[in-house]
């Protein structure tokens, strides 16, 4: 019986599933925890569970609440950045795409359930070479919340460490789909758009990154082979 355990943050994108494999490789079972928090459109949340379910790892779909919006992830009268060139997306200027407090929100759950299972770490695919200026994907903040859990939760007072793990967190796109494609992850079945839809629209943020990781490696998109 495998007693190493790990919960991930799956959305479904490309970072978040390259988390997931990378997590598996490394021996853990997994336990893909996947958030329905209003976000913009629900394709996301499908396409997560359709990932765990095709490598039959455990998964759980929370249901949380953000009324008070404060992002156009989650409110549709704020538009989304689009077209915007890469040394624009990358000056580290936080975007109307940052949703308050997100990450701070998620591990807390994370935790809670890496607790209840007995896990020994959590898995989120922030990174910092390619990102769109987000507070909550910088190495210091990641470095503060192993703190917290250290002083406030039973595991962290009883010396049973709950890890934060960030393997992706200075890779940039096309090293994180270079270590992908070696753990034979499925990029044709993830999604990064933050629009809803058919195919992605190849205008926000998330796409121009995306599609940059995979010019670099003279790779075509899998998922754009997939749907044309």
């Amino acid at each position: 019986m495998n007693n190493k355990r790990a919960v991930v943050l799956l959305s479904g994108g490309l970072d978040s599933t390259t988390a997931l494999f990378f997590a598996r490789a490394q021996g853990y079972k997994v336990f893909a925890l996947i958030f329905d928090y209003g976000q913009r459109h629900r394709k996301e949340i499908k396409v997560a569970q359709k990932i765990a379910r095709e490598i039959g790892c455990v998964y759980t779909v929370l249901k949380i609440n953000l009324p008070w919006k404060g992002s156009a992830l989650l409110d549709k009268n704020i538009s989304l950045p689009q077209n915007r060139n890469l040394v624009k997306i990358l000056k580290n200027k936080i975007p109307a795409t940052y949703v308050p407090a997100r990450n701070i929100i998620f591990l807390s759950f994370a935790a809670s359930y890496a607790e209840a299972v007995g896990a020994q770490a959590i898995f989120i695919g922030a990174n910092i070479r390619d990102y769109s200026g987000y507070p909550d994907c910088r190495p210091e903040f990641f470095k503060a919340f192993r703190q917290v859990l250290a002083k406030g939760i039973k595991a962290g007072v009883e010396g049973k460490t709950i890890e934060i793990k960030t393997p992706l967190i200075r890779k940039d796109k096309s090293q994180i789909i270079k270590l992908g494609l070696s753990l034979k992850v499925p990029y044709q079945m993830t999604w990064s758009c933050y629009r809803g839809g058919e195919t992605p629209c190849g205008r926000c943020d998330s796409c121009i990154l995306r599609k940059k990781g995979f010019d670099q490696l003279g790779i075509k998109d899998p998922l754009l082979a997939v749907i044309q």
